[in-house]
């Protein structure tokens, strides 16, 4: 019976190691080494991580992820700079101090600082699920095969990216800071994979949260009327 009753302390020590690791990393983080910047996002399980060079896009991945106290585990859905990559696993030695997160990467630490820590009611992992059509009815968006779009946010920022993991292709991603009150969400692009020409842009929407889906309204950055409907990944 003691036997039975410690074995079970360990088990829930480990799970709750396992929470707190999760919980801890949520969030934005960025590095700046040089004129090179890194942003590293975690939220829900996901993970982004960008690299750019001023305004000239470098290149991003990402993917599934989870944490334990000693290692982040990721299973990687896109590499833009090797798809070759997509569907390999990794499993990086990291460890948080205050507001600093060190990976341990080819035998190198790289240190991140914490830009938010995810407290915001947008933030999420997010895949479009509906869109208005010129009648005034919004449609339902029934994704098929193996292509995929995220957004995903923290507290002060924003990533999306167009996917297919089934096929390693990478189509393209943009991101950067954004605001949302008062009913008016603005971005305002750090970087862009299709066109380096709109970083520094600024894009302000209407949205609301209704029923826990978001409402996008307003016009894209092709300068077209929008109405979309985004709904958090369960």
């Amino acid at each position: 019976m003691k036997t039975t009753k410690n074995l079970l302390l360990i088990v829930l020590s480990l799970i709750t190691g396992a929470t707190f690791a999760q919980t801890a990393l949520t969030g934005a983080w960025k590095m700046n080494d040089g004129s090179v910047s890194h942003h590293l996002f975690f939220q829900d399980g996901f993970y982004f991580h960008t690299v750019h060079e001023g305004k000239q896009f470098v290149s991003s991945q990402g993917g599934k992820y989870i944490a334990d106290q000693q290692s982040i585990k990721a299973e990687l859905l896109y590499n833009s700079a090797d798809s070759g990559q997509v569907g390999s696993s990794m499993a990086v030695p990291f460890k948080l101090s205050g507001d600093k997160l060190s990976l341990h990467v080819d035998q190198t630490e790289i240190q991140f600082q914490r830009v938010d820590d995810s407290q915001a009611p947008l933030a999420g992992v997010w895949r479009i699920t509906g869109r208005m059509g010129a009648d005034g009815k919004v449609t339902a968006i029934h994704q098929s095969g193996s292509r995929q779009t995220y957004k995903l946010l923290t507290g002060t920022k924003f990533q999306w990216v167009a996917i297919d993991p089934g096929k390693k292709q990478f189509s393209g991603t943009g991101g950067g800071s954004y605001t949302f009150k008062g009913g008016k969400y603005t971005e305002n692009i750090e970087f862009f994979s299709r066109d380096n020409s709109r970083v520094g842009a600024s894009l302000g929407f209407d949205g609301k949260l209704e029923n826990g889906d978001w409402h996008h309204s307003g016009l894209s950055s092709k300068g077209d009327k929008i109405y979309e409907v985004w709904s958090r990944l369960k």
